[in-house]
């Protein structure tokens, strides 16, 4: 099944997204030519989604790089150290964004015999390659995980973890287009996910786009569909994992799995072992981003709060390891204990490659 929409891309020195703000609303696809344009959509949430803001970190900064003067490597080192710092500022919870700056450090670093054309020309052509990685990385995930869904399953999910949280094809939804692509009959259970509806606006906008049955629910539904066995399992993203398995990812996905729990219903995680942080021993490490107020107390620019009320806009939460049935990457599903399957993984990567 060929993908609808094209959610990031690199196309004649600039960087062309889909503007997701504006879902399902607007179709419209804006063009990214400067390092603060690029920080705002990473900001506004235009571009989101872990494995998709780490491409368009990496796109970020061979952009900012293209048109850096002079033949001087220390300019050259303090324009690379700059842009960095901007779009490292963005965002402080999805670890894809720190993990695609590295790895563009590493290239810059590594590149110190080339002259400037040639460094920013290897600039672009490893954001370019990251992207292709990630649609390749999230083909895996899927091909990993169809196997835990069965026909007839009907599938909750929370935020967007699909084609557009990625360069394409998704990890959570990945999974679940997989299972679907395989002729599985599979329907899907969409929270709405407040406060910014990425449930309502783009995971149902894009199953239905890929012909996949959705159901949109309020988030708190949810409880009540898995007590009268309407929900077989559950599968979502995530923006950042510990080390031990526990894992952030958007604000009720802690809820949803409380609830999976008690009602018997296996939570899988899926996401690439770019999400892995293996530097944090537990959940408990993990920056979690607070947003501005306004997304919660407006709808669509339209009050639904009284002027002056208090207000706590945390956009992540961490579920703890022990309420996730598997995490799903393109190396298999991992189950506890995490930390032993997820050193297994990156040393068959080190070995293998990612592509």
């Amino acid at each position: 099944m060929q993908d609808p929409f094209r959610t990031i891309e690199w196309k004649d020195d600039h960087i062309r997204l889909l503007d997701q703000t504006l879902l399902p609303r607007q179709e419209e696809y804006i063009q990214i030519r400067t390092v603060a344009e690029m920080c705002d959509a990473i900001r506004r949430l235009a571009v989101r989604g872990a494995p998709a803001i780490g491409v368009a970190a990496a796109m970020g900064i061979a952009l900012g790089m293209l048109d850096a003067p002079g033949e001087d490597r220390e300019a050259l080192a303090g324009r690379f150290d700059n842009v960095c710092g901007q779009i490292g500022s963005t965002r402080p919870t999805a670890v894809n964004l720190f993990w695609a700056i590295a790895r563009m450090r590493q290239v810059f670093t590594s590149a110190k015999d080339l002259g400037p054309a040639e460094l920013k020309r290897r600039l672009v052509e490893e954001a370019v390659l990251i992207e292709k990685e990630d649609r390749h990385l999230c083909e895996r995930i899927g091909l990993a995980g169809k196997g835990l869904l069965e026909d007839g399953d009907t599938v909750l999910t929370h935020c967007n973890a699909g084609g557009l949280a990625t360069a394409g094809y998704g990890t959570a939804l990945g999974v679940i287009r997989a299972a679907f692509e395989d002729g599985k009959n599979i329907r899907v259970i969409s929270d709405e996910t407040r406060p910014l509806n990425q449930g309502a606006r783009i995971t149902s906008w894009e199953l239905q786009k890929l012909g996949i049955p959705v159901t949109l629910i309020p988030d708190n539904t949810a409880g009540a569909l898995m007590q009268r066995g309407e929900i077989q399992k559950v599968v979502v993203g995530a923006d950042r994992i510990a080390s031990n398995g526990d894992a952030a990812n958007k604000i009720g996905t802690y809820s949803v799995a409380v609830l999976a729990h008690y009602h018997s219903i296996p939570f899988y995680v899926a996401a690439p072992l770019s999400t892995i942080d293996m530097s944090l021993s537990s959940g408990k490490s993990i920056p979690i981003e607070e947003r501005d107020p306004r997304e919660v107390t407006h709808i669509c620019g339209v009050s639904i709060a009284p002027a002056g009320v208090q207000v706590r806009n945390i956009a992540f939460d961490v579920t703890p390891n022990e309420l996730i049935t598997g995490i799903v990457t393109e190396w298999g599903t991992a189950s506890n204990p995490y930390e032993k399957a997820f050193k297994e993984y990156f040393e068959r990567q080190n070995k293998e490659g990612t592509l």
